[in-house]
C-alpha cells in the first residue's frame, strides 16, 4: 500500500485512485470499517517530559491509537474529545439499513491521523447525454489537533471519476464541520445537513448552466490562470501560463468525457478536477489525500464557483 493510504478497502469498482482492498458491495458499515483496517480505537493519555530520568507531567494530553500505541496526536487540550471510529461508521446505519446509501470506500490517511468513510446515495444525473453525476456522502474524522470533523456531499463525474465539489453558495451548507471541544452528536449533524437530495439538485442546475454556456478560449486562459496563477504579471495568451496551466489547457479536448460538452465551461472545470485528482502530485494516494481533504480540494472549490461566475457574465 502506498505510503500516505494506511488502509483501504473499496466496494463495487475499482476507484479513481486504483488503491485498497475490492470487498462485496453490501456491507454494513461496522463490515466495511473491519475491512478497511479501521477497527481500532483512540484514547487520550497524560503528556509528559523525561528530564535526567525524571518523569515530568506537561499538563497536555497526547491521542493514542490503542491497538499499536501509535501517537496519532503528542498534543491535544483537556477539552479535546476524541470520536472514535466506530462512531463516525455508525452515522451511515439508518441511511444503509432505509437503503438510501451503500457503503463504498473507507480507510485511513496519513498512519492514522485521518479515517474516512465514503457511502454512494442512491441519487444522479445526466448532465449531457451519458454523462453521469453520481452523489456521495463522505465522512472524515481526523486524530489530529486542530483539525475538525467534516460531513459534506460530494458529487462524482463517472465518466472519469472526478471527485467534484457542491461549495456553490455561501447561503447553502454543503458540509459540516464539527471540532472535539464536545462530544460527537450524529443528530446534530444531520439536522445541520439537511437532505441530500436538495443539495444535489442545486449542483445539477449548476452543472447543467455551465454545459450550456460556451467557454470562449482566452476567456478560459484567464480562467487557468485564476486556478493556477503564473509568475508573470500579465497573463494574456497561452505562452504565459503557469506549467500546470498550460497542462490543463492542454487536456480541454482529450480528458475523460471532453466530447460531452467541448468548448463549454462544463468541459473546463472538469479539466482542473482531471488535473487535481489524476495528474498533480507524487502518486495516487498523495493525490487522493490532496484532493479530499488539501490544496486540491480548496482549488477544486475555486474552479466551480469561478466558472459559474464567468459563465453567468459570457
Amino acid at each position: 500500500m502506498a505510503h500516505n493510504v494506511e488502509t483501504m478497502a473499496y466496494a463495487g469498482e475499482v476507484p479513481w485512485h486504483g488503491l485498497g482492498e475490492k470487498v462485496p458491495a453490501d456491507l454494513t458499515p461496522r463490515q466495511m470499517m473491519q475491512k478497511a483496517g479501521c477497527d481500532w480505537t483512540v484514547k487520550k493519555v497524560p503528556s509528559v517530559a523525561i528530564n535526567n530520568g525524571e518523569v515530568i507531567p506537561t499538563g497536555t494530553n497526547a491521542l493514542l491509537r490503542e491497538s499499536d500505541n501509535t501517537v496519532l496526536a503528542p498534543m491535544v487540550g483537556e477539552n479535546w474529545e476524541p470520536v472514535q471510529n466506530h462512531e463516525a461508521f455508525d452515522f451511515f446505519n439508518e441511511y444503509c439499513l432505509a437503503g438510501d446509501m451503500e457503503m463504498h470506500t473507507a480507510g485511513a490517511l496519513a498512519d492514522g491521523k485521518i479515517v474516512w468513510a465514503l457511502a454512494k446515495v442512491n441519487e444522479s444525473f445526466d448532465v449531457l447525454g451519458d454523462d453521469q453525476i453520481d452523489s456521495y456522502l463522505l465522512f472524515s474524522n481526523p486524530h489530529q489537533y486542530g483539525k475538525s470533523l467534516n460531513v459534506r456531499f460530494t458529487p462524482i463525474r463517472v465518466v472519469c471519476n472526478n471527485t467534484l465539489t457542491m461549495s456553490l453558495s455561501q447561503t447553502a451548507k454543503n458540509e459540516v464541520a464539527l471540532n472535539h471541544r464536545r462530544a460527537f452528536n450524529p443528530d446534530m449533524v444531520k439536522d445541520q445537513l439537511g437532505i441530500a437530495h436538495e443539495k444535489f439538485a442545486m449542483y445539477k442546475d449548476a452543472a447543467k448552466f455551465l454545459a450550456s454556456k460556451r467557454a470562449k478560449p482566452e476567456d478560459v486562459i484567464t480562467y487557468l490562470n485564476q486556478i493556477f496563477p503564473s509568475k508573470e504579471k500579465s497573463v494574456l495568451d497561452y505562452v504565459d501560463l503557469s506549467r500546470t496551466a498550460k497542462q490543463t489547457f492542454d487536456v480541454l479536448e482529450t480528458q475523460p468525457g471532453a466530447d460531452y460538452a467541448m468548448g463549454t465551461w462544463w468541459n473546463a472545470v472538469n479539466a482542473v478536477t482531471y488535473m487535481t485528482d489524476h495528474q498533480l502530485g507524487r502518486n495516487n494516494d498523495t493525490r487522493m489525500q490532496s484532493a479530499w481533504f488539501g490544496s486540491n480540494q480548496a482549488k477544486k472549490v475555486r474552479a466551480m464557483n469561478l466558472a459559474v461566475e464567468m459563465a453567468n457574465v459570457a
